[in-house]
């Protein structure tokens, strides 16, 4: 069982590594905790925030953009550089919110701006593993900062520090921190952790203790509490304290995430303990579980050994027997799994299962996997940071193809608009001209003359009842016509030209949305491939553990075949 008992280490360890990085989920966006300006003085900026706060990051860095190309947020330059970076950092898109942190730090900015242009570029290098980059970005933040960043900061100080081996000073860090939002109990779990990879492992149970017996309100506290609570018991199994591992793995949930690794553990910790009957209860209760799961796995070989401790050789071969038969069932599905990867698909089969929305950046997260032949077997390469954020690049090149969709078509539809306009202005100089040559202004002017020419011939002759008429009213119908005929001549005529520029701007756009389009198609193919290959990778190595445990579970079959084999000739 030496090999057995190896894996249930890797399940510490796998189980360790995922936690230090966790934090409460709601800081997972790079820019949500971004204060508003105290007076907003550019209506343009505060389009951009109001997509912003509607956490519509794509629309908001677009409109950004095109205001700031404008110059239509003079009075918000700094904090909409800053802003700027930020996006681009949500959007996976770290060289350019590099370049645009860098560029904003050169110059004169208020050390609030600094100081959170420091804190983002500190968090983007430890996520990307350039953790001395980092410690030297997090040191030249001169205050506190604003929000939960401040916590956020102390935590990510503290990782960075865990990261580079510095454990000690790691603990000075989180001495004496309390808070009211979970930061500081995911650091002492982190901490803990560490501490118990480094060798320190009395002192990293104390860690874990704490956090493994603080009350827990929330799902996420639970999950924490759990997480911790395993690694402690764990941590005792390797020092040889079976009884202080029984404690702490019979403090996790039966419904959690936690709950298969807990019961392997569990199980072993009985065993140690010297009781192989009650190691059975958690380790038969395990093996009824999908056989993906490797904690599941590793019970169908942990089930016959109790049985052996036990002295019931029978039974322990029946199982020995069960569990080939399912290690070679679960090593066709895996098969099929590569086949399915191997076909495409891949990653758009994985998006199916969660809303279609446009949200993008760092504050989306895969919460649901579909249970389907491309993903069954990946729960926790979906769950790690690699897979994550190579999932969420290529879920926004999606979104980036729908939006380019959509703007076609609202170019098509501005198209349709301006050819529309221009028709009509078409249609309009038709009946001007019509209208034109319908109107004699010579021939007015020259009834005008005879009129007047005629009044005055009344007016000398005395003639009242004549003059009493309208004519005097003409001179002044007259000169309007002139001014309207005036105005007819002259309106429209900028139109179509106006007409012909939009055509050509609309043509443009077309131009580059086409050419745009099949590079981000080839972007995501290549997105896809990547990812294919590193879900295909894992499942070989899961296939591998497969065939190993199929290979101690016919040895040692095998073996008690031949002990009974040996009583039987005695």
């Amino acid at each position: 069982m030496t090999v057995a008992r190896f894996n249930h280490w890797l399940s510490f360890v796998a189980a360790a590594s995922i936690a230090v990085i966790a934090g409460p989920a709601r800081a997972d966006d790079v820019t949500r905790d971004l204060p508003p300006p105290m007076q907003l003085r550019d209506l343009d900026y505060g389009d951009v925030l109001f997509h912003f706060f509607q956490d519509d990051h794509f629309e908001a860095i677009v409109r950004l953009e095109v205001s700031r190309d404008f110059g239509r947020i003079p009075h918000h330059e700094a904090e909409a550089e800053l802003l700027s970076g930020g996006l681009y950092l949500s959007l996976g898109l770290y060289g350019e919110a590099e370049k645009i942190f860098n560029r904003l730090l050169a110059g004169p900015v208020p050390q609030s701006v600094s100081d959170r242009a420091f804190f983002y570029l500190a968090r983007s290098g430890y996520q990307r593993g350039f953790v001395d980059d980092a410690w030297r970005n997090l040191e030249r933040i001169q205050g506190p900062l604003p929000g939960n960043l401040e916590p956020e900061r102390r935590l990510l100080a503290s990782n960075v520090l865990i990261a580079q081996g510095q454990y000690g000073e790691a603990v000075v860090q989180l001495t004496g921190w309390t808070d009211q939002e979970g930061w500081s109990d995911y650091a002492r779990f982190n901490l803990g952790v560490a501490l118990i990879r480094s060798g320190q492992t009395e002192l990293g149970r104390e860690f874990l203790g704490k956090v493994g017996g603080m009350p827990a309100a929330t799902e996420e506290q639970l999950a924490l509490r759990d997480r911790a609570n395993l690694a402690l018991g764990f941590a005792s199994l390797q020092q040889q304290d079976a009884e202080g591992a029984v404690a702490a793995l019979n403090r996790v949930r039966l419904d959690g995430p936690s709950t298969n690794r807990a019961l392997l553990g569990l199980g072993w910790a009985e065993s140690d303990a010297g009781r192989p009957e009650r190691a059975l209860g958690p380790w038969l209760a395990l093996r009824d579980s999908k056989v993906l799961d490797s904690a599941v796995q590793e019970s169908f070989l942990a089930v016959p050994y109790a049985y052996t401790q036990l002295a019931a050789n029978g039974q322990a071969a029946q199982q020995y027997q069960l569990a080939v038969q399912a290690y070679a069932a679960e090593g066709k599905r895996i098969d099929e799994s590569i086949a399915a990867i191997r076909q495409g698909g891949f990653l758009d089969s994985i998006l199916e299962a969660v809303p279609r929305t446009n949200d993008v950046g760092w504050f989306w997260q895969l919460q649901k996997v579909p249970d389907a032949p491309h993903t069954r077997y990946l729960y926790q390469l979906l769950a790690s940071h690699e897979f994550q954020e190579g999932l969420k690049n290529y879920r926004n090149l999606r979104i980036m193809q729908r939006n380019l969709d959509r703007w076609r078509d609202s170019l098509e539809a501005f198209d349709g608009m301006n050819s529309a306009r221009a028709q009509a202005m078409i249609d309009h100089e038709a009946r001007k001209q019509a209208l034109l040559a319908r109107t004699d202004i010579p021939a007015f002017e020259q009834r005008q003359a005879e009129l007047v020419a005629r009044a005055l011939a009344l007016e000398s002759g005395r003639d009242d009842a004549a003059l009493a008429t309208g004519l005097r009213e003409t001179a002044d119908a007259l000169a309007e016509a002139r001014l309207r005929l005036g105005l007819l001549q002259g309106g429209g005529g900028t139109a179509p030209p106006d007409a012909a520029g939009f055509g050509q701007r609309i043509e443009g756009l077309a131009a580059r949305i086409d050419e745009i389009t099949p590079r981000i198609d080839a972007t995501a193919a290549a997105q896809e491939r990547v990812l294919a290959d590193i879900a295909v990778n894992e499942l070989e190595v899961q296939k591998r553990r497969l065939a190993d445990y199929a290979t101690q579970a016919q040895f040692a079959l095998a073996a008690l075949q031949d002990d009974a084999a040996g009583g039987d000739t005695q």
